[in-house]
């Protein structure tokens, strides 16, 4: 199954994660097949930088996205 996740980048005390779309059995930091996105917690208010059109068209193929994930999309108004 084909997943819509987050890629944790950075180091211990400041993370900041891309969000890809990877396959469910690959590692978290692992291979992924398309960066869709950014999201990096540390600002306030945290800075989120999502392409709709590339995650529109991975979740018309079925892709499922992340708890996370899913929560980044509602914020972005691109999942409902």
């Amino acid at each position: 199954m084909v997943r819509i996740r987050l890629r944790r980048h950075g180091t211990n005390s400041r993370p900041f994660y891309r969000i890809v779309v990877a396959n469910q059995q690959a590692a978290r930091d692992g291979a992924f097949i398309e960066l869709v996105g950014t999201y990096d917690p540390i600002p306030n208010p945290p800075l989120i930088n999502i392409d709709s059109d590339k995650v529109q068209k991975w979740l018309k193929n079925g892709a499922q996205p992340s708890e996370s994930v899913a929560m980044l999309l509602k914020k972005q108004g691109i999942l409902k």
